[in-house]
């Protein structure tokens, strides 16, 4: 009898509990289990949840060049992501590409992200730096609209950095109601300034890959990024990074740089073309203070130049995406401009004008075949030596993103 008293009192609290937990109007049928939602939301906050992502990109084409025609690519870009909490991220990119000597392993980036609040992130690490747009946002195969990169923007020849290792606080927030406002202010190990002791043909570059820093100061910079229209169709950016470029314990141990640059993004729908409209630009500036260099035809002489570097870009894309044509929708017509200044009066300095056109074909939103000619007048700057072609060039590459 106990017993039975026993079983009938647990299945009368059982009763009510089932009745407390299901219990719900017509009206929320269709919603998920209410204690399924608790678990979901329980699950979420509970430390060490783990979520893995991978994603990338890949490429392959043939580039016809002045005096040759070749292959090339076989590239492999793996990023990988993994979200341990709702709060800490990490981030990773490996680059694997094939070089005249085999297959060559890089690491574009590597950093841990924690959201302090939903208008502030701040992440450690080697990470692609906000100087302008164009190497945080744009260099990846499929994203990059033209099968080169514009001059200056490439890893010879550089002009302005691509990515560095250091600590970075980023975010936005409302101007008004409808401007928007981006921001990333960041310490990183900064540039390396070659000193001509070893390279004396290379004396006043700078060299971007500093990954154990030379000297005791760090390099400051930042980007801000104004979206004016309600749309967020139009951003202006502004970016600056200031540091000691010298090695310690030598004599340029006080010499410092400052780099700027200045970069534009629009899209737009062209409703009498049936098209989209897409202009991107950048201007970057790298200033290195005065400095006297070994003279690499006279080795018991030197010499010293104004020390400043300018490299730029302009492109257009139009892509007809809603004609009725199945054909035509999937076309994109795209133009550059871009040049690279350096110092005339260095021994690597010179002048190089690259001017490239184009035609896209987008299989799906992120698999595309591009076609593009391509013409390179250079007068001597390093980066033209070892750009895809001097001359004349017509270029065919293969780029997904998945």
């Amino acid at each position: 009898m106990k017993r039975l008293l026993k079983i009938s009192l647990l299945l009368l609290v059982a009763f009510f509990i089932s009745e407390a937990v299901f219990a719900q109007d017509d009206e929320d049928f269709d919603k998920e289990d209410p204690v399924e939602e608790l678990a979901k939301e329980v699950n979420s906050l509970k430390p060490g949840l783990s979520r893995f992502l991978m994603r990338g990109y890949a490429h392959a084409g043939v580039e016809f060049l002045q005096n040759s025609a070749t292959f090339v690519g076989g590239s492999f870009n793996p990023i990988f992501l993994w979200q341990q909490s709702k709060r800490l991220l990490f981030e990773s990119e490996l680059e694997l590409e094939l070089t005249e000597t085999g297959t060559e392993l890089g690491l574009d980036y590597a950093d841990m992200s924690y959201f302090l609040n939903d208008y502030m992130t701040i992440r450690l690490g080697k990470f692609l730096l906000p100087f302008g747009t164009f190497g945080e946002r744009l260099h990846p195969r499929w994203i990059n609209r033209l099968p080169s990169n514009p001059l200056g923007f490439t890893h010879s020849g550089q002009v302005g950095p691509l990515s560095d290792l250091g600590v970075e606080i980023r975010g936005a927030f409302h101007m008004t109601r409808s401007a928007w406002i981006n921001y990333s202010i960041y310490v990183v190990n900064g540039p390396r300034l070659n000193d001509g002791g070893d390279e004396p043909e290379e004396g006043g570059k700078l060299h971007y890959n500093n990954y154990i820093d030379n000297n005791k100061a760090k390099t400051f910079g930042g980007r801000i990024g104004i979206l004016p229209l309600n749309n967020s169709s139009l951003e202006i950016g502004f970016s600056g990074q200031f540091g000691k470029v010298g090695s310690s314990d030598t004599k340029y141990e006080d010499v410092g740089s400052q780099l700027y640059a200045l970069d534009l993004s629009y899209v737009t729908r062209l409703d009498f073309m049936k098209s989209m409209l897409d202009i991107k630009g950048q201007w970057n500036r790298v200033k290195v203070d005065q400095a006297s260099y070994p003279n690499p035809e006279d080795a018991a002489q030197s010499y010293s130049f104004e020390n400043v570097s300018d490299a730029y870009y302009a492109q257009l894309s139009i892509k007809p995406a809603f004609v009725d044509n199945s054909f035509f929708n999937k076309l994109e017509f795209v133009g550059r401009y871009s040049k690279l200044e350096l110092p005339t009066e260095a021994v690597w300095g010179g002048e190089d004008t690259q001017i490239t056109v184009g035609i896209n074909y987008w299989l799906d939103f992120r698999t595309v075949i591009k076609f593009a000619y391509q013409t390179l007048d250079s007068n001597g700057t390093e980066d033209g030596h070892n750009s895809l072609a001097q001359g004349d060039a017509f270029l065919v590459h293969w780029s997904i993103g998945f």
